[in-house]
């Protein structure tokens, strides 16, 4: 359970980068779904908004319609006294401050320290990595829970696949060895803090061999453990079983790490040999055939090309979104995403989880997830259940929260 220094904590959790565009959907979700008037006022936590300027925390704070008296925090992402004064107060910090590899370190770090729980959006692995080898052991002994991805990338696709292979084995009494993972509809906006993210990466891996070989090795979240040979997803193919051609998936990098790092946390619970791959479906025929082909050549081309300096930083002013830009409402409320997961048994019979989420993906759907996330971690999951370490949300959360997201972030998961 937790101990009583954290429960006698202020707050149940803060909301870091409140200010951002993010970070505000976070808060806005907050008051709208536990407010005075919402749906679970009657489970409201006690929480605060944090970030580096108190008139932009109050200029968010009335435009999201938050009581008044809602807790201002300022503290600088740099700031390593103020983080840590931030830490000692909360059960739980939800940041949504990235690029993580450039502004994420000292957070995580006070976290620990601080014995807090902490939860993320991030996709940027090479950072992920260095955090897991550097705190990994201490979170582990002051009991901070460290979640990463807690967004669209991953939860659903992480989710996804621990929903299938739990049906596997109730069905067929094992584990499925080989999981595809396929975007069915993905319909959303791009926002400057992902561009910003991005572009780190990329920047990192250029001037790096080691983190542009992190960033091509599926198994880089799980250190010590290297599994088989995984599929090539970097092609142009017909998946006969979704009767659809298929390309490479923008996101693919960053979800298939965490799908075998939570196979590795739950003990291999999907096999040593487990293997998955994730695409992008573009539909039959010579049409799909092109969309999936495009998909495939723009991969190879912005590899490339994003990989020379010059390049990076035209697109960087001129072709992405800036920091604190984001869809519109009325994009975000129109936006929807389906994904499959499918496999089959040994026997040869095959298996498919559909997910679904409302709203789109990454901002939408994502501001939802997170903050359920946190409260999930803080409310339904004791240090017995989880104890502190850098885990990923379905090896952290599991079944618990697909249920919770099911019954309130507009995710539905279904086995067919």
């Amino acid at each position: 359970m937790n101990s009583p220094e954290r429960s006698t904590r202020p707050y149940d959790l803060i909301v870091f980068g409140a200010s951002g565009f993010t970070g505000r959907l976070v808060a806005q979700y907050l008051v709208q779904a536990y407010g005075a008037s919402a749906k679970y006022a009657h489970e409201a936590p006690i929480w605060a908004m944090a970030g580096r300027s108190a008139a932009k925390l109050e200029s968010v704070r009335d435009l999201i319609g938050a009581p008044n008296d809602l807790p201002l925090i300022t503290v600088d992402a740099q700031d390593a006294d103020a983080l840590t004064a931030m830490a000692r107060q909360a059960k739980v910090i939800v940041t949504t401050v990235g690029p993580y590899q450039l502004h994420g370190g000292p957070l995580l770090k006070a976290c620990v320290a601080a014995g807090t729980d902490y939860v993320d959006l991030c996709g940027e692995p090479n950072w992920m990595a260095d955090m897991i080898r550097c705190y990994d052991v201490a979170a582990q002994t002051s009991g901070a829970r460290i979640v990463f991805s807690c967004g669209f990338d991953s939860i659903p696709f992480d989710l996804g696949v621990l929903h299938l292979q739990t049906q596997a084995r109730r069905v067929f009494g094992a584990p499925l060895r080989q999981v595809q993972g396929r975007v069915k509809v993905m319909k959303g906006g791009f926002s400057g803090g992902t561009a910003a993210s991005l572009l780190a990466t990329l920047n990192a891996a250029s001037g790096s061999a080691a983190v542009a070989a992190s960033m091509r090795n599926p198994f880089a979240l799980t250190p010590g453990f290297a599994g088989p040979a995984q599929p090539d997803d970097s092609d142009a193919v017909i998946d006969e079983a979704a009767n659809s051609w298929a390309g490479p998936f923008v996101m693919a990098a960053i979800n298939t790490k965490n799908v075998h790092r939570t196979n590795a946390l739950r003990g291999h619970a999907y096999g040593r040999d487990f293997t998955y791959d994730e695409r992008q479906l573009t539909g039959p025929g010579r049409a799909g055939e092109l969309r999936a082909r495009g998909l495939a050549s723009t991969a190879t081309w912005q590899n490339r090309l994003l990989g020379f300096g010059p390049t990076r930083k035209l697109i960087a002013r001129f072709a992405l979104p800036q920091p604190g830009e984001g869809p519109s409402l009325r994009e975000r409320e129109s936006g929807c995403y389906e994904l499959w997961f499918s496999g089959q048994s040994d026997a040869g019979l095959s298996l498919r989880t559909v997910v679904k989420g409302d709203r789109d993906p990454g901002y939408g759907s994502t501001c939802k997830l997170i903050a359920e996330s946190a409260l999930c971690l803080i409310r339904e999951l004791d240090h017995l259940a989880t104890p502190g370490g850098v885990w990923t949300p379905a090896a952290a959360m599991g079944t618990v929260l697909i249920q919770r997201l099911n019954e309130r972030a507009g995710l539905t998961f279904e086995t067919v």
